[in-house]
């Protein structure tokens, strides 16, 4: 029972500081680590438990959705369910122990992006814009390293869909809707894995829902400096603790 109690609060954070400022995952993969899932089995269980709220966010905002780099919105659609598709077939053909030597790595590089994305990335950064191959190129690139892992999706997405020339508000809308949709194609393929614990993905995942309507009411309460501050503490306590962990 504390074990459920964990992963439901875990999974009502996760749910709304995906709401105010992204970066979830930092909050749910140590939960269910903490559980006593492996590596694998907790990424696979968080991906189809944070599903349902993601879905949600890209829908709230669909009317601000548009195309990127000269690509209509549905290419764009395309390209990320395909990524997001290989992605989880990579991760379920990664094996268990190699995936527990990766996951360090992977939480310490989303880490640095979404520090990056909060508190480094200047201006003018957004000022090249990308074309329609660079683009789809970027976007695909994305989707794969979403359906695998997920970790710093959000503003690896908002950086590829800046420099394509996308207004700060579309991009965020674009961003919502991609994430649902490569997150889909990953979670279809990952209801068939034994790595995925139902009881704990649901029980997170109506946390998550509960989480992201919190998260939609305090959006304008919430100092969100202080909430990328903490994703970022929370990412790299992770990464230190995954790396001392023995594989």
């Amino acid at each position: 029972m504390t074990a459920y109690l964990l992963i439901v609060v875990a999974g009502i954070w996760a749910g709304a500081q995906n709401a105010l400022a992204g970066g979830g995952s930092f909050v749910t993969l140590p939960a269910l680590i903490l559980s006593g899932m492996t590596p694998i089995a907790a990424n696979i269980t968080s991906t189809v438990a944070l599903f349902p709220g993601q879905s949600t966010s890209g829908i709230v905002a669909a009317k601000w959705v548009t195309g990127a780099g000269k690509l209509p919105f549905w290419a764009l659609f395309a390209i990320s369910l395909a990524g997001g598709a290989l992605g989880g077939v990579l991760l379920l053909r990664t094996s268990p122990k190699t995936f527990e030597y990766l996951v360090p790595w992977l939480v310490l590089f989303a880490t640095i992006v979404f520090a990056w994305g909060s508190f480094l990335r200047k201006p003018h950064e957004a000022s090249v814009h990308l074309g329609p191959l660079r683009t789809s190129f970027a976007q695909f690139a994305i989707a794969v390293y979403g359906g695998y892992f997920g970790g710093g999706i959000g503003f690896l997405m908002m950086a590829a869909l800046s420099m394509a020339g996308v207004p700060t508000r579309n991009a965020v809308a674009i961003k919502n809707a991609l994430a649902g949709v490569m997150n889909a194609a990953a979670v279809v393929i990952f209801v068939m894995s034994p790595e995925l614990h139902w009881h704990a993905a649901i029980a997170m995942g109506v946390g998550s829902v509960l989480g992201g309507f919190a998260g939609s009411w305090a959006v304008a309460r919430i100092n969100e400096r202080a909430l990328r501050i903490l994703v970022v503490c929370i990412g790299a306590a992770l990464t230190v603790g995954l790396f001392m962990r023995p594989v």
